[in-house]
């Protein structure tokens, strides 16, 4: 625990976690509250809360994470729970600074502060997760669900949750707000996704080629990646040839495309979307 603490990636995390709660608590204040919508997970709840009592979400995050956190201390690993306690921080903290900010977007379409309000939760969310990060609330519950039970689905149950936050609002602030409540939360599932799988997003390529050493060459020294070569014969021909294995970002794969053509125009190459990489010289944004 001592060498996360004093690690520059931790440093990096707590920044990055705390800029995806800004941007999520900006969702919420902008917008969500304008039509008193309501989000997934514990902020979904502490707006419930705020609008029939005007207790901040930010305090109510708080409150309702405090006995999961003791929980998730006993029962779950120190990492996680650091990294859930920072996040719980930071979205309390995140809620009540943007709060004041309640007033600046002012429109008479719930539909656009739906869309909207799923949009930047979702962004926020994805940028929180992309380092590893939790927000605490639900994501304790079904972390605590899922070691009791191993074979339970994550998803299924945050699902579950959700549609009990949005029958709970359906009951006390009416079915179209619950309605365009699960738009908003459908929304921010899309942004939140994308986050996740266009920033994490890199390229596979397979490359056959008869001049395999001067691509070598470029990957190693102008791109600064690692490459692999794999033997590789032709069924029809049976001619043995080397099959070059590298994995690059999307800027990198239309430089490394060019050059290939450029020295080998009838190189074959397939390219491939991964969703994640990790290892030397990758690392979560």
């Amino acid at each position: 625990m001592k060498t996360i603490l004093k690690s520059k990636t931790f440093i990096l995390d707590v920044i990055f976690i705390f800029l995806g709660c800004l941007i999520a608590s900006l969702g919420v204040n902008l917008f969500l509250t304008h039509a008193k919508l309501l989000s997934g997970g514990a902020t979904g709840i502490a707006l419930i809360i705020q609008y029939l009592s005007n207790v901040p979400a930010g305090i109510v995050v708080f409150l309702l994470n405090v006995p999961l956190f003791i929980v998730s201390f006993k029962k779950l690993s120190p990492s996680f729970t650091l990294y859930s306690g920072i996040g719980m921080l930071s979205l309390s903290a995140a809620l009540i600074i943007t709060k004041p900010l309640s007033n600046v977007i002012r429109v008479n379409d719930v539909l656009l502060y739906c869309l909207y309000g799923g949009a930047l939760c979702g962004a926020g969310y994805g940028i929180v997760f992309l380092r590893n990060g939790s927000t605490g609330g639900t994501d304790i519950i079904t972390m605590l669900i899922r070691k009791k039970y191993s074979n339970f689905e994550i998803g299924k149950l945050g699902f579950i949750l959700n549609c009990i936050i949005v029958i709970i609002g359906a009951v006390i602030f009416g079915l179209p707000k619950a309605l365009y409540t699960l738009l908003s939360i459908f929304v921010q599932g899309l942004v939140l996704d994308k986050v996740l799988k266009g920033l994490n997003s890199k390229k596979l390529l397979l490359i056959l080629t008869d001049k395999d050493d001067e691509i070598i060459d470029y990957v190693l020294k102008d791109l600064n990646r690692g490459v692999t070569s794999l033997p590789a014969e032709g069924e029809y021909t049976h001619k043995k040839k080397k099959m070059l294995y590298c994995i690059v970002t999307t800027r990198e794969m239309l430089n490394l495309k060019n050059k290939i053509y450029a020295v080998d125009e009838r190189a074959f190459i397939t390219i491939m979307d991964i969703s994640e990489v990790k290892g030397k010289g990758f690392r979560n944004i």
